[in-house]
């Protein structure tokens, strides 16, 4: 759905009085990115659960440079610690200008070697303000990992894929979860 400027309309698709569930429409009216509220007291009490919060987000772009290491925490192609029910890190980094939207899209560029499963991974950079040591949450998250990208012209018998991937940026969130909050 797109209003009359072509931006897109968040929508929120459930609403409780202690959860919401709201989701961001791409081409073709796809969904993309979903923004689940989760019922605390639903939650075992002895889970370790921490949350990234807006003051998480990069607050100045040019913080984050082309280059920049960043960790996609997610199950590629179902794999995990299955003992703990912990997913792996994979490396990655910034591989597009950070804070210009590629192409015009809501997307930054990633390079990394990523398989299905890690969709919806958060997209982080360590804090460096933060300072060492594990404090609550020391990661900027920066976006939400989406998927592969490679090119339509490529030979698949002479090129390899390119590894690049796209994010959106987590600004993202910020719409989709104010959006839900006043539904």
């Amino acid at each position: 759905m797109a209003d009359a400027l072509v931006r897109p309309v968040w929508v929120t698709i459930a609403q409780t009085a202690t959860a919401a569930i709201a989701a961001a429409p791409i081409a073709a009216g796809a969904i993309d990115v979903v923004a689940l509220e989760l019922e605390r007291p639903a939650l075992p009490e002895t889970l370790l659960y921490h949350a990234f919060t807006p003051a998480h987000l990069v607050k100045e772009l040019d913080e984050i440079e082309v280059g920049t290491s960043v960790l996609i925490a997610g199950f590629p192609l179902g794999f995990h610690d299955t003992l703990h029910r912990l997913p792996v890190a994979r490396q990655a980094v910034i591989a597009s200008a950070f804070g210009i939207r590629f192409q015009g899209h809501g997307y930054f560029l990633t390079d990394a070697r990523m398989h299905r499963g890690t969709s919806g991974a958060p997209v982080v950079a360590r804090d460096s303000t933060q300072g060492a040591g594990r404090v609550e949450l020391p990661w900027m998250l920066l976006g939400v990992h989406a998927g592969r990208m490679d090119v339509a012209n490529r030979d698949v018998e002479q090129d390899e894929r390119l590894d690049l991937n796209y994010a959106w940026y987590a600004d993202v969130l910020l719409t989709l979860t104010q959006d839900a909050a006043s539904a």
